[in-house]
């Protein structure tokens, strides 16, 4: 079993950035891929990033490639979405979340495990 808490939500002008961590606690993460997803009302959950723990690959949404890195700090087991040049579209609930194996997949169904989500919020 994996517990996720996300912190580093908050409000933020557009073109400003924010860092979002992600804390994963109970095992170790190198079987794992971790992902960033959002949500914003109205809408459905949808991908943001991904990262192979192990080996370190990573992909990236179309909307956000080139403005967002995903990394992760193996010394703190912590996943990282730095956030740049931030949009009013990117509001939405951020969630952490986490799979078993080796593929990137953008499918929420893939991940069993995920956090409780924090807000980012971007202001024109």
């Amino acid at each position: 079993q994996v517990q996720l808490v996300e912190s580093g939500g908050g409000l933020v002008q557009a073109g400003g950035s924010l860092r979002l961590s992600c804390a994963a606690s109970g095992r170790t993460l190198s079987p794992y891929v971790m992902g960033w997803f959002r949500q914003a009302p109205g809408k459905e959950r949808e991908f943001v990033a991904t990262i192979n723990w192990r080996i370190g690959s990573s992909s990236y949404a179309d909307s956000v490639k080139g403005r967002f890195t995903i990394s992760r700090d193996n010394a703190k087991n912590t996943v990282i979405l730095q956030m740049n040049s931030l949009k009013p579209e990117d509001t939405a609930v951020y969630y952490c979340a986490g799979r078993s194996g080796s593929r990137h997949y953008v499918d929420t169904l893939a991940y069993a495990y995920w956090g409780q989500g924090t807000q980012v919020t971007v202001s024109s």
